[in-house]
């Protein structure tokens, strides 16, 4: 196998997060330079899946985006938010339902609304038979239950920033979803757990992503400047879940490319840096 990486997909970064205003377009030429070629971008209020929607179509085979309503802005749907979701989903741009899902650690919107939205999500991407980019954090039991009923009719769905313990892991993976893996695991405080539970998931379920511009990876030397990550460091998450995997990097690179090529219905050939849009 060649030295050189294949193309990396970050499967979930927030390029439309303000900390990028200034400097977008670099951001997007430090990710080229560092191997990460194609990017979803995470849509997650009605606002903000439109201006990743935009974004993506601006870079047309390059990023991508997905369109849906974070968990903690679920108090913020009104009537028009449907309608507006449902036309993103019929965009060629947009690859996923979501972020959707269950966040009973913060409570910023009420757990009935949260279920609720998360409900009205599901229907969409058994509507419009795309696949689901799910958010779940302390909610677990809850999550299961209400993604079991919708499994059978659901397409593909990821559990993205999976952080959980082994028995939600194994609960998820019963399931056939999918499971994103950040920079969380790079933590040696909070991340200890992470490298002992992905050489248990599935070569052909796990991806990877940044999450960016949050949980930069703590161990990334030498310490960069600002706290705000960036899709670049993509590769560096991926050589640390490598070696928990036991595996060569490159393997580990490619297999998560395609994992990813699959699941979002991605051309298996990258753009090139040529064909790239400006931001």
């Amino acid at each position: 196998m060649s030295d050189t990486l294949p193309d990396l997909i970050d499967i979930g970064l927030n390029l439309t997060h303000e900390s990028f205003d200034v400097d977008r377009a670099a951001v997007l030429e430090r990710a080229q330079a560092a191997g990460v070629g194609r990017m979803i971008l995470t849509g997650a209020t009605q606002e903000g899946s439109h201006q990743a929607a935009e974004l993506a179509r601006a870079h047309p085979g390059r990023l991508f985006a997905t369109a849906g309503i974070h968990p903690h802005h679920a108090k913020e749907v009104n009537t028009d938010t449907a309608h507006q979701l449902k036309s993103l989903h019929a965009c060629p741009e947009v690859v996923a339902v979501g972020e959707c899902g269950l966040d009973w650690f913060r409570d910023f919107s009420p757990r009935p609304v949260q279920e609720k939205v998360f409900i009205e999500q599901l229907e969409m991407a058994v509507e419009n038979r795309l696949p689901l980019f799910l958010h779940q954090r302390d909610a677990s039991d809850a999550f299961l239950s209400i993604l079991r009923d919708y499994r059978p009719r659901i397409t593909r769905a990821v559990v993205h920033c999976f952080t959980d313990d082994r028995a939600t892991l194994f609960g998820l993976l019963d399931l056939d979803c999918h499971i994103g893996i950040t920079g969380w695991i790079c933590d040696e405080r909070r991340g200890r757990h992470l490298k002992e539970l992905v050489p248990s998931i599935p070569s052909d379920r796990l991806m990877i992503e940044t999450d960016a511009p949050y949980l930069i990876p703590r161990d990334l030397d030498p310490k960069p400047k600002t706290q705000r990550n960036e899709p670049m460091h993509l590769a560096h998450i991926a050589a640390v879940i490598a070696r928990c995997v036991e595996k060569p990097l490159t393997q580990l690179a490619q297999e998560t490319t395609q994992v990813a090529e699959a699941f979002f219905g991605l051309d298996a050939r990258p753009p090139s840096q040529e064909n790239s849009a400006d931001s």
